[in-house]
């Protein structure tokens, strides 16, 4: 049996577009080039530029997958990619980055077709500066792959550059502009396919670290699982709808029991009611990324950058990618990371952690325009 969820996620991601308040948001150069950050997440993809309006960013986000049809009529090889992608093609839909890198020629045609098409959909300008936010992963021909999918797409004609992700998504959340860029500090990527963290000291990464095993996915599989648990094999979900469940009802503060249906085999609709699985997944995960956190990375930091390590546990540490979306998330990993480390840690989020990384780097992208 799978579910019928009514799945409306806590956003539409297909061609979603928002207008957002943003600091340095910046218009362009002297020469007209328009600032542009994007991310090309596993899961979402999400560009930002300014306004048309010129009084904030431009959000476009979408789920980064692509399918590949032909038209009946003319034997033309066609494409959809997104929600649409998703919904009309779940049998031929691929997920080009569940790595989070490209990586292969075939997934970088994939993710290039990919990009395109969300380029062209949107009217992202050529005359443009871009700047990408690059996962924390130790993989040289994949981070050449996406250089590639980046570089030969249409935009980006005046500069294209990369920075990290965790520093871009950090940005949002340390300042208004780039301050985080001056400061030293620690921030967590908690992301979909892999847990980064990454020192910062003035804008340069120390010590990255990233594993593949403490991951909003593997939070997926989890929930999945803990329903078919809770419900007594009456229910099995599949990972996509184990994280609609997640985005939409995962709350350290004020969870409550949801209800969903499901189409039984042979006719018929099964109601039931889900009160432990969504949490007991995250509340496990959290307990693993203080563990990553403090015993393996921080003592890594220690051992490569003593006073770093001094300096950067003076600040709040910064946590960045979807799973920071989680209501109370914040409070949960200072309260646990605390009795962890035996001294007290604070931390902080940006607005739209989902968001993060691409708003940081178009803030960057506006000031490397502003200089040309």
């Amino acid at each position: 049996m799978s579910s019928e969820a009514d799945s409306e996620a806590e956003e539409s991601p297909e061609n979603e577009e928002n207008e957002e308040t943003a600091g340095d948001v910046g218009t362009a150069s002297s020469g007209g080039a328009t600032p542009i950050g994007v991310k090309l997440g596993s899961t979402r993809t999400v560009i930002a530029l300014p306004s048309e309006h010129g009084s904030g960013l431009r959000t476009i986000q979408t789920l980064t997958c692509l399918a590949e049809y032909e038209d009946p009529l003319t034997g033309e090889t066609k494409y959809l990619y997104g929600e649409e992608a998703a919904t009309e093609y779940p049998d031929k839909v691929q997920y080009m980055l569940r790595s989070g890198l490209p990586e292969d020629e075939d997934r970088a045609e994939l993710t290039k077709q990919f990009f395109n098409s969300v380029i062209e959909s949107h009217d992202i300008p050529e005359d443009s500066v871009v700047v990408y936010a690059v996962p924390t992963i130790n993989n040289p021909a994949g981070i050449e792959n996406l250089r590639e999918v980046i570089e030969q797409s249409a935009i980006g004609n005046q500069l294209i550059e990369s920075y990290p992700e965790s520093l871009c998504g950090a940005i949002p959340a340390v300042g208004n502009e780039l301050e985080a860029v001056e400061e030293i500090f620690v921030a967590l990527n908690l992301g979909s396919t892999n847990l980064e963290a990454s020192a910062y000291r003035r804008g340069e990464q120390l010590s990255p670290f990233r594993t593949g095993a403490t991951t909003g996915n593997e939070v997926d599989r989890a929930i999945a699982n803990y329903v078919e648990e809770e419900t007594q094999g009456r229910v099995n979900i599949d990972t996509n709808t184990a994280r609609e469940y997640k985005e939409q009802h995962a709350d350290f503060v004020d969870f409550e029991p949801f209800t969903d249906i499901i189409q039984q085999p042979g006719g018929g609709r099964h109601e039931f009611t889900i009160e432990w699985s969504v949490m007991e997944a995250v509340d496990e995960y959290l307990d693993e990324v203080v563990d990553e956190f403090a015993n393996t990375f921080l003592s890594q930091l220690a051992s490569d950058h003593m006073k770093v390590y001094q300096l950067a546990l003076d600040q709040p540490v910064v946590l960045t990618g979807g799973m920071a979306c989680i209501p109370g998330v914040v409070e949960e990993f200072e309260e646990r990371a605390s009795e962890e480390l035996g001294r007290e840690i604070d931390a902080i989020a940006p607005d739209r952690a989902d968001l993060s990384a691409t708003i940081g780097a178009q803030r960057i992208a506006a000031r490397l325009a502003s200089n040309l």
